[in-house]
């Protein structure tokens, strides 16, 4: 999934395009949620969630409060999870977990 590291929560891939993608990291459920909406609202058929470590429950969190609460035509098209090892900060090597949440609008 990563090819460099952009901060917590967020992953740089600059061989994909990140237009419908939300990356999830430490600001509140709510913020994400309006995100993910707003992709859909400028007419976005699909958006990708993506999160790493203690973020992932957070975006779980927000993908199902979008679905249930503001946007129930939404549904979930697939999901992918896995582990990126990456240097720790005193040069270890250390996994991380990460998943990828695609929504798509019926």
């Amino acid at each position: 999934m990563a090819s460099e590291t952009g901060g917590v929560g967020t992953v740089i891939q600059p061989d994909r395009t990140d237009d419908n993608v939300v990356f999830v990291g430490r600001k509140g459920v709510m913020d994400y949620v309006m995100a993910i909406m707003a992709l859909f609202n400028k007419g976005a058929d699909d958006v990708v969630v993506k999160a790493r470590g203690h973020a992932i429950s957070r975006a779980v969190d927000a993908v199902e409060v979008t679905r249930n609460r503001y946007m129930t035509d939404i549904v979930v098209t697939d999901i992918e999870i896995g582990t990126d090892e990456v240097e720790g900060k005193r040069g270890d090597m250390i996994n991380v977990s990460w998943i990828e949440l695609f929504l798509s609008s019926k």
